[in-house]
């Protein structure tokens, strides 16, 4: 599949990776091989994003509800975490990412952190597509965090406009989604970039993280390009 208008093309794509484990438990295994298989994908999106120039891409990795699946899971999702990012960041310096992480990392194991510290630094000069990892991320924490930050300041209740709350979030200086990518058929938010995404296009597709390639990744654009968006306008005033 071929993306013939490359005009319309969104700035910023965030996408929450959903359906490893089902799809691993489809095919017999448990669900650590969905997401070792997962790895695949984020590879493809990140390949994808490069070939049509878009700018951001923000992937759902890991949310703080994760913290409360199974330890053995958890503790496998980190180092499966710990070695991708380890075996990928060459590959990531070449095609000229740079990576930004974004969430509670506190919460985070420590070689984690320094595996995400390492990265980012070796990648932080880089100008091409930005790469932001979500990890032990919640919005209504970064939200939270953020206004606790503002109260912290001093600021005056007439000195607090939407522009300053957004300069205090962890996507500070990172423009808003204009597409929404879930994967596996679920058709919900899950907590995830809240504020943000208040005018973001929404795509839902019943296919699988691990299954979600090039030619998905193509069709989530076309059907965003068939979008109008309007911003609370109507469309003679969008088309004049």
């Amino acid at each position: 599949m071929e993306l013939k208008d490359t005009s319309r093309i969104p700035n910023h794509i965030a996408i929450i990776m959903d359906g490893n484990g089902r799809w691993a438990k489809q095919k017999g295994y448990d669900r650590i091989y969905g997401h070792s298989n997962g790895v695949e994908s984020v590879r493809e999106s990140i390949k994808a994003a490069k070939e049509f120039n878009v700018k951001y891409l923000t992937l759902y990795a890991f949310s703080t509800e994760n913290w409360n699946r199974p330890k053995e899971e958890v503790n496998a999702l980190m180092d499966l975490l710990v070695t991708t990012i380890i075996s990928e960041i060459e590959e990531l310096e070449e095609n000229d990412v740079r990576l930004k992480t974004i969430g509670n990392l506190t919460l985070l194991p420590e070689n984690c952190r320094k595996t995400l510290k390492d990265a980012e630094d070796c990648t932080s000069s880089n100008k091409g597509l930005t790469l932001i990892l979500a990890l032990s991320y919640s919005s209504r924490w970064e939200i939270t965090s953020a206004v606790q930050e503002i109260v912290k300041k001093g600021y005056a209740h007439n000195e607090i406009t939407e522009e300053l709350v957004s300069s205090y979030l962890n996507t500070a200086g990172i423009p808003e989604p204009e597409l929404l990518i879930r994967t596996s058929g679920e058709q919900r938010i899950s907590n995830f970039l809240l504020w943000q995404i208040a005018y973001t296009e929404f795509y839902f597709t019943e296919v699988h993280w691990p299954d979600f390639k090039r030619d998905e990744f193509i069709k989530a654009i076309l059907e965003y390009q068939n979008r109008e968006r309007r911003f609370g306008k109507i469309s003679e005033q969008i088309n004049a």
